[in-house]
């Protein structure tokens, strides 16, 4: 039960950190999975692009391809509905800080 709970707060926290990510620059699969194992998360391709196609399908980021060196690549971008959400969750993740640290 604990490690379920615990794996669903990191889910919602690697959610964030792709929204911040995507908002700031359009991001791709290597490039997340990289930058979020600086944060401490390893994650697989097989994690993090059902995650990337079910922010997508929910308007949260817009995907296009670009060829690069003949291979083709899906970039991700925030959406505005998914920049709305970024900035609800960081007011709740400075409300939260603000009590349990503080």
């Amino acid at each position: 039960m604990q490690n379920n709970m615990i794996r669903e707060f990191f889910l919602g926290f690697i959610k964030i950190h792709i929204l911040h990510h995507a908002t700031n620059q359009p991001v791709y699969g290597l490039l997340l999975i990289e930058e979020l194992s600086r944060h401490g998360y390893k994650l697989s391709p097989g994690t993090l692009y059902p995650i990337l196609h079910s922010l997508e399908k929910e308007k949260y980021l817009k995907c296009h391809q670009k060829t690069i060196e003949g291979k083709k690549r899906k970039y991700y971008k925030t959406t505005p509905k998914g920049k709305k959400a970024l900035i609800e969750a960081k007011e709740k993740i400075k409300e939260l800080i603000k009590e349990v640290i503080t």
